[in-house]
Formats: C-alpha cells, sequence, structure tokens
C-alpha cells in the first residue's frame, strides 16, 4: 500500500509468512530455529558474478531477521485452506498505478497553480490599496483655477 514501510507490517502477518518460508525451504524445513530474513525490494543488490539464488543487500541496516523456532501446523494448515492462486497482468497493473500516481500528481500541480495565482491575486490587490492610483483620477481633483480658493490669509 502506498505510504506503508515493513515497518507497519503487522507482526502476525510476520511470523506467518516466516512460516511459510520454512516450510517452502528445501534445508529450512528439516532445521529448527531458522532465521528468516526480510527486507524491503529496493535493498536487494543482484550483481553479475552472484550465483543463482545469491543475493546482497545495499544497507545492511534495512535488513530484518525473525526466528522460527519449529514448525507449527497451525498456521501452516490454516494458511494452506485459505491459499488463492492468482495469476495478474502484472504490466496492466502498473501502467494503471502509474498512470493514477501521474494523474495525482497533475492534480497537485494545478492546484499549486491555483493558489498561487489566487495568491498573486491577493498580492496585486493589496498593492493596490496601497498605491495612490485609484486617488489620482481627474474626476476626483478639483482646481483652484476656477476660483475655489480656500486660501483666505491674504
Amino acid at each position: 500500500m502506498k505510504g506503508q514501510t515493513v515497518d507497519d507490517v503487522p507482526k502476525e502477518v510476520l511470523i506467518d509468512c516466516a512460516h511459510l518460508v520454512k516450510a517452502n525451504s528445501i534445508q529450512g524445513c528439516k532445521m529448527n530455529n531458522v532465521n528468516v530474513v526480510y527486507t524491503p525490494w529496493t535493498n536487494l543488490k543482484k550483481t553479475a558474478d552472484m550465483d543463482v539464488g545469491q543475493i546482497g543487500f545495499h544497507r545492511q541496516k534495512d535488513v530484518k531477521m525473525l526466528t522460527v523456532e519449529k514448525k507449527v501446523n497451525e498456521i501452516l494448515n490454516r494458511l494452506e485452506k485459505t491459499k488463492a492462486e492468482r495469476f495478474p497482468d502484472l504490466a496492466a497493473e502498473k501502467e494503471t498505478r502509474d498512470r493514477e500516481e501521474r494523474n495525482e500528481k497533475k492534480a497537485q500541480i494545478q492546484e499549486m497553480k491555483r493558489k498561487e495565482k489566487e495568491e498573486m491575486k491577493k498580492k496585486k490587490e493589496m498593492e493596490e490599496l496601497r498605491s495612490y492610483s485609484s486617488l489620482m483620477k481627474a474626476e476626483n481633483m478639483s482646481s483652484n483655477q476656477d476660483g475655489n480658493d480656500s486660501d483666505d490669509f491674504m
């Protein structure tokens, strides 16, 4: 989900996943106290000189570990009963998600532009209120040439 990290995954889900990993491992299913390592996919590092199935990590700090002491059949049976296999069209799903992200980004940019225009309009109105341009109009002015002289001190 968007905005979630590996730390947001509930502990129960991690335990279920770890039991599935142990049960589906060729060597791990025969052993007790198996360490299951998990990390975000962006932290995985694969180079050409690595063997098949071998991976490395970009940041060791992002690698988390969970220990499965022994096989718990109740968990595995519950998960096996609720198993649902799907064969999704990943390319179409990715394109849909990318389109939604682009539309969301466009909407954010349009909102920013709208706010910017609104701020410019308010700024212009404030500048107009501060300036004397609205006061300095010919129809608002009077002249003392037409005998309207208020200076009576002479």
